[in-house]
């Protein structure tokens, strides 16, 4: 069974904190890697361009620890060369934003590089503060498989891939299917058995037996699937030289036959013919003989012979043809319409020797019918005999296809669209003479259009009137005036016929368009219009909203209601549908302010705050003073503004505090006493009521107590209840990429 390249493993880095004032220390060991939630050791990586069908090179590492480390610590995941050193270390993995992870666990992802070759490679866990390290135990075979398909192997010099080879002396096999075959190790095997020693792109083969090679990728060799062929090689005994007698001839005649036979015999032979590369049933003699007469009979014949102690060898191949092999073909169509006074002309070509025909009627030979064409003038099946004269086998007759041929009682005119056609969709079509039908008194029908169809002469008709001037096979219809029912009129000779009817009902090419005065809609007493620049005058219309006629009179439409909206115009008993236009409720979330809460900066200096989203601005103080009308507005002192931003005509409020930087540290010390004096834990404002800030509190035995963003300065809440009489608490304030402050909070009741 090969091994399962799809293993995920674990490593283990084990962190013990010590607390102090501000910094950690730490011990690092690690495990043995072991499939995740598994206790097997893990023993190889196998990655490969293509495993299995799926490209894979993908594998993860769960690092686990205790406490918590320093602020900017980094975890590295590296790996040795193939001999486990450590001197040029390869790192896969390096993370940095897990040190306040809860969970103290998490995944990391990594790939081995593309000249990971060897069974000596090793794992090392570092941390980067504190400094500490340890290499794996053992060492692991790892490999990337670049190569991952079935490799060929063939004789030395030749290329094609054998399934047995036959030779006196030893025979050279080499690895011929990928590019520099020499630059990679093998293991071959004969019969199964490997040989050791033989790890080039070409071997010697001395000892009969079944040989087969793969790359070698150490334990992950079987993972590749670079299995190649197995060449079955039989050494010291040599080919007989066999071939087949020349016979008297090749090519046969009808009646003919032919033996063939091998040109040496043994009796410790076995014997066996074949035709065209497949056995043929039974023929295990020494002689094989053609029957002429025997349908399929041409073909390549061969005979191979096989014993103990001797090569199976087959000889060259004897072709043997039909002399006979002349052709005649029919000429006209399959069916044919005879006509009063109007025979139609029948005719078969061939390449026959010196040929004589004569031509049959219901299988009664005609007389005087002698010639390659026949004009006839009645119905029935007609067929010419063809008659070899000259050639190698002279006398021999084939016959042509059957002509069948028919007087009709009418024809079916079936007329049809040329193209894909949509009731009021499309805006042109044509119409055409599809097919013509000659219909025999007992109801039976022949396909004569490609006989027909240009003799016949047309009348096209639009709701059963004549159209002045259509008289061709296809009529073309461009504008909706056209619309209606037609038919055509088609006459040959004394036959008058009326084809089948299609309607027709083309869309205007015109079209109509919708604007408004606004997309946006701001609340129950604002209005929107939607117009167009058609003139609707006597036009037959309906505006719509959400697919549902809300509004037939009106040239244009006062909107009062978000929804999609559209004009339907009534043209030629066809829907000419404008354009749409979705009016939306107003989104109050789309202007947005590059600020997360309070506009906060130290007195004495500035803050820029840019708003986007909205189409125009204005900025106000709390005296309603216009400040500016920009998307950006900055502020140089303490106090409450007013920002009003525009989408279309709609208004968008947004109130904005400016408060001065708190200058003070965070506290250390905090008396919830409840006397309304340093109760709860304030910090300053540039980390407190911040969604992009997380303040996370724990208790003296690590247990996470708050874990939260935009902290509201509310703890300790009232309720919590103090043990001890001074009790000491750790407190980290992070962003998203970084450790901002941590510390301790010493509670005084």
């Amino acid at each position: 069974m090969r091994p399962n390249i799809l293993s995920r493993f674990r490593v283990l880095i084990m962190i013990f904190l010590l607390m102090g004032a501000s910094q950690v220390s730490a011990q690092i060991s690690m495990k043995a890697p072991e499939p995740a939630g598994g206790s097997t050791a893990w023993t190889a990586i196998c990655a490969g361009n293509i495993i299995a069908g799926e490209p894979f090179n993908s594998f993860d590492v769960t690092i686990s620890w205790a406490g918590a480390p320093n602020a900017g610590n980094e975890f590295i995941l590296e790996l040795s060369d193939a001999n486990g050193s450590f001197a040029s270390a390869v790192e896969l993995a390096r993370v940095d934003n897990q040190n306040t992870n809860s969970s103290k666990e998490f995944d990391v992802n990594f790939t081995i590089p593309t000249d990971t070759r060897g069974a000596g490679y090793k794992l090392r866990a570092r941390s980067t503060n504190p400094v500490d390290d340890e290499e794996s135990a053992s060492a692991y075979h790892m490999f990337f498989m670049d190569i991952t398909t079935n490799l060929n192997i063939s004789v030395l010099g030749d290329g094609n891939p054998p399934g047995s080879i036959c030779s006196a002396g030893p025979v050279t096999l080499q690895v011929d299917n990928i590019a520099s075959p020499e630059t990679y190790q093998y293991v071959w095997y004969r019969s199964g058995t490997l040989l050791s020693g033989e790890t080039g792109h070409t071997i010697s083969v001395a000892t009969t037996g079944m040989y087969q090679a793969l790359i070698d990728y150490g334990d992950c060799t079987f993972s590749g699937n670079t299995d190649s062929n197995m060449v079955d090689a039989t050494i010291g005994a040599a080919a007989a030289g066999i071939s087949i007698s020349p016979p008297t001839k090749t090519a046969l005649c009808a009646g003919d036959t032919e033996t063939l036979a091998i040109n040496t015999t043994d009796a410790s032979w076995n014997y066996q013919w074949f035709k065209d590369g497949s056995v043929i049933p039974g023929a295990t003699a020494t002689s094989y003989t053609i029957d002429a007469n025997a349908p399929g009979f041409e073909g390549d014949y061969q005979i191979e012979i096989a014993a103990t102690g001797i090569c199976t060898e087959r000889s060259a191949a004897v072709t043997m043809t039909n002399a006979d092999n002349f052709t005649v073909t029919r000429d006209n169509p399959a069916n044919v319409v005879v006509l009063p006074s109007q025979p139609e002309t029948l005719s078969v070509s061939t390449n026959a020797v010196s040929p004589t025909y004569q031509w049959y009627r219901n299988n009664t030979a005609i007389g005087g019918a002698t010639n390659p064409t026949l004009d006839i003038a009645q119905d029935g099946t007609y067929y010419a005999e063809v008659t070899q004269a000259g050639g190698t086998c002279p006398g021999t007759i084939k016959n042509s296809e059957n002509t069948v041929a028919v007087t009709p009682a009418s024809f079916e005119i079936i007329i049809d669209y040329d193209s894909a056609y949509t009731f009021c969709v499309s805006t042109s079509i044509v119409l055409e003479v599809a097919t013509i039908n000659a219909v025999a008194s007992d109801g039976r029908k022949s396909d004569v259009t490609a006989q027909l169809e240009s003799t016949f002469t047309y009348q096209w008709k639009r709701n059963g009137t004549n159209i002045m001037g259509e008289t061709n096979q296809n009529i073309s219809l461009t504008s909706p005036t056209e619309n209606g029912d037609y038919t055509v009129d088609a006459t040959l000779s004394t036959y008058n016929e009326a084809s089948n009817m299609l309607p027709v009902q083309l869309l205007t090419n015109e079209t109509v368009a919708i604007n408004s005065t606004s997309t946006v809609y701001c609340n129950s007493t604002d209005t929107i219009t939607l117009s167009t620049i058609t003139d609707l005058t006597g036009e037959s219309f309906s505006w719509e909203r959400d697919g549902t006629s809300i509004n037939l009179t009106d040239a244009s439409l006062a909107v009062t209601a978000a929804g999609t909206y559209r004009l339907v115009l009534d043209k030629n008993g066809c829907q000419l549908i404008s354009n749409e236009i979705t009016i939306a409720p107003l989104d109050p979330d789309l202007v947005t302010l590059d600020v997360d809460g309070d506009v906060v900066f130290p007195e004495g200096s500035s803050k820029t705050v840019t708003a986007s989203g909205g189409t125009a601005y204005q900025w106000f103080d709390a005296d309603n003073n216009l400040l500016g009308s920009s998307s950006t507005m900055t502020f140089t002192e303490e106090g409450t503004f007013l920002l009003i931003a525009t989408i279309d005509n709609c208004e968008i409020s947004r109130q904005i505090t400016v408060v001065y930087l708190d200058l003070f540290n965070v506290p250390n010390v905090i008396t919830p006493n409840g006397d309304g004096a340093n109760d709860q834990w304030v910090i300053p404002n540039s980390y407190s009521n911040k969604q992009e800030v997380t303040i996370i509190i724990y208790n003296d035995k690590g247990v996470e107590l708050v874990n939260e963003a935009g902290y509201q300065n509310n703890w300790p809440q009232s309720s919590m209840s103090f043990p001890k009489q001074n009790m000491v608490f750790y407190y980290v304030i992070k962003n998203t990429s970084e450790i901002l402050k941590q510390g301790t909070i010493t509670v005084i009741r």
